[in-house]
């Protein structure tokens, strides 16, 4: 993948990130990816650099998106 594709990458995450926090009204513990110090917009960082910060920020929010599904729902009457 190109530097130039993983900057777009990068920036449809947070993208993501941000549309989720959004709905759930939850905020995505991102400890990781901000360590890394790397915005979508960081466009002089290396390619490496956005690639870990990809991974970080997937990794917050598809296990921020694991908790939610393993919370039990309990059930109402309409």
């Amino acid at each position: 993948m190109k530097k130039q594709e993983l900057i777009h990458l990068h920036g449809l995450l947070a993208q993501v990130q941000n549309h989720y926090e959004e709905q759930t009204g939850t905020e995505v513990s991102r400890e990781r990816y901000v360590e890394l110090g790397v915005q979508p917009t960081s466009i002089h960082k290396s390619k490496t650099d956005h690639k870990d910060a990809v991974f970080a920020l997937a990794t917050s929010i598809t296990e921020e998106m694991s908790v939610e599904e393993a919370e039990p729902i309990s059930a109402t009457a309409d």
